[in-house]
């Protein structure tokens, strides 16, 4: 537990200057965590990102990256994202026949699918904070994240008898997950009261609710992949936390929803 406390007063300490600072750092940031991140899930399948394989897989996340802001600059290629995407993953069945299988079709899939899980989640998280009013909605984002995280954790200890999805995540039961719930709506109603949200209270809570649940799907689904290739951590980047998927898999989730609700 404290080596888990000082990393985290740490990470802190260099995530929050720059998440308020906003700019040209925290698209950097995007792209450092999105990249350790997409190693630790290729590593899971032992896959490796200085192969060819990886290089096109670091190159297809970093073109879905590429912020909104500065896309002026991308039209003068004539191409869209979609395009070159599109011919990465030509080039990954490609890869399949020139490497006789070794990197066989499931590797393409597993790759195709990890740059989107990890590239749309951290895509999005640059583009909360260039939004209007972007840095207290990614304040909101990272609070009722860590108000579902603590509170799920200890109304789990307190409560917790009823196991909510044994075979993923053995630890968590639904007392806890309803715990995390109603923690994070009472962050939410705190940013109704000391906020400049624009949102009403009740839009607030409902979209609070959505995202809460969300979240913790999304740490679901992490666990899931650890389970089935068999690890315990995605990585050991962050002592006492693991890796950057194990601190970041519920805003993954929460971050690309909190736009598709139109609700940043």
């Amino acid at each position: 537990m404290k080596q888990r406390i000082i990393t985290a007063i740490i990470a802190a300490a260099i995530f929050l200057p720059i998440v308020i600072y906003g700019g040209i750092p925290i698209i950097i940031v995007s792209y450092l965590l999105a990249t350790v991140g997409l190693y630790e899930l290729l590593k899971m399948r032992k896959l490796y990102l200085f192969s060819i394989p990886g290089i096109i897989s670091l190159i297809m996340l970093w073109i879905v990256l590429f912020p909104s802001r500065y896309m002026s600059l991308w039209d003068s290629f004539q191409y869209t994202k979609v395009d070159i995407f599109l011919f990465a993953v030509l080039c990954f069945l490609t890869y399949t026949v020139a490497s006789k299988n070794h990197f066989t079709f499931e590797d393409v899939s597993f790759s195709v699918l990890s740059i989107l899980y990890v590239g749309i989640g951290f895509y999005y998280f640059a583009e909360t904070r260039e939004t209007d009013n972007g840095l207290q909605y990614l304040f909101y984002s990272l609070f009722i994240m860590w108000a579902t995280d603590s509170g799920a954790y200890f109304f789990g200890r307190a409560f917790g008898k009823h196991k909510l999805w044994p075979e993923i995540s053995p630890n968590k039961t639904v007392e806890g997950s309803i715990g995390g719930i109603l923690s994070a709506l009472i962050v939410a109603i705190l940013f109704s009261i000391f906020s400049d949200i624009e949102h009403s209270l009740i839009i607030l809570l409902i979209v609070t609710t959505i995202a809460s649940i969300f979240g913790q799907i999304g740490d679901l689904v992490e666990s899931a992949f650890k389970r089935f290739y068999n690890v315990k951590d995605s990585g050991k980047i962050l002592p006492g936390h693991g890796g950057i998927l194990d601190r970041f898999d519920s805003l993954l989730f929460v971050w690309p929803l909190l736009h598709i609700l139109h609700f940043i």
